[in-house]
């Protein structure tokens, strides 16, 4: 069976540089994303280089256009015998102002507390993380069943058993996609198709680097509850990817979730 990776949210930079490891490892790739000239950046890089790509403007959230997709995807590629559900992220109406309840929060509106929170935006930020795995994999794992070495790798983050304050939508979301992880190995168990996640901890990109670099008071906190000191490179993910997907070293491996974050959920801080 031909080799086919499917990833959602793949221009995003962690699975962006997912699609490029699949890629050098053979696999032809599917980028989905609701950029689609992000998506196809990262395919032509990949096609330099002499691998197989295609971009495919996709919202996840969207059940038919995710199947229309999945046809095209068949007739382009071929079938999906990997699936990264990488899309997701957080929403800053979703997030707290402040990291604790202080007095009066409750009659503000001048910032953002817990009692005025969008629902809304809760709700979105669930439907990209928890829906944007539901979804994609209701329609790709079909190209699984009755085959071998098939798996599929989500992306959870270590705020799902430590939430980070200022984020509940976030956290509460990642917690549902771990266990969301772990339900979908036991379901697909019998039919051989594994189930995993991974989980980074703080990893530095480019949305991210200039904050976590700034010295400023909450990267500190960050860098000083990561017994390694430091934050992590997307680079330090790809091993365990490649593992994770491994029909022969990973073959015995299902329903896990591997933290890749400095020992971040390991630490106490006592």
């Amino acid at each position: 069976m031909k080799k086919v990776c499917v990833i959602t949210g793949a221009a995003n930079e962690i699975c962006s540089e997912f699609a490029k490891e699949m890629s050098k490892n053979g696999y032809a790739v599917a980028l989905l994303d609701i950029e689609e000239s992000a998506a196809q950046a990262v395919a032509d890089e990949i096609c330099a280089y002499g691998g197989l790509a295609k971009a495919y403007k996709t919202d996840v959230l969207d059940k038919e256009n995710v199947a229309s997709i999945h046809r095209k995807v068949l007739a382009e590629l071929g079938k999906c015998t990997v699936l990264i559900n990488g899309s997701g992220g957080n929403s800053s109406v979703a997030t707290t102002s402040n990291e604790y309840y202080e007095y009066g929060d409750e009659r503000r509106n001048d910032i953002a507390t817990f009692f005025n929170l969008d629902t809304n935006s809760f709700d979105l930020v669930f439907d990209r993380n928890v829906k944007g795995v539901l979804i994609p994999t209701q329609i790709f794992a079909l190209d699984m069943i009755g085959e071998k070495g098939c798996s599929i790798v989500n992306l959870s983050s270590v705020n799902a058993n430590t939430p980070n304050t200022k984020t509940p939508a976030y956290s509460s979301a990642k917690a549902a996609v771990s266990n969301f992880t772990k339900w979908l190995a036991v379901h697909f168990a019998k039919e051989g198709i594994r189930v995993n996640a991974i989980a980074p901890g703080f990893i530095a990109t480019a949305q991210n680097k200039d904050s976590l670099h700034s010295g400023a008071q909450r990267a500190e906190k960050i860098i000083a509850a990561t017994p390694m000191g430091r934050l992590g490179e997307i680079s330090e993910m790809l091993g365990v990817l490649k593992f994770l997907v491994d029909p022969v070293a990973a073959s015995f491996v299902t329903g896990a979730v591997i933290p890749v974050d400095g020992g971040f959920s390991a630490y106490s801080g006592v």
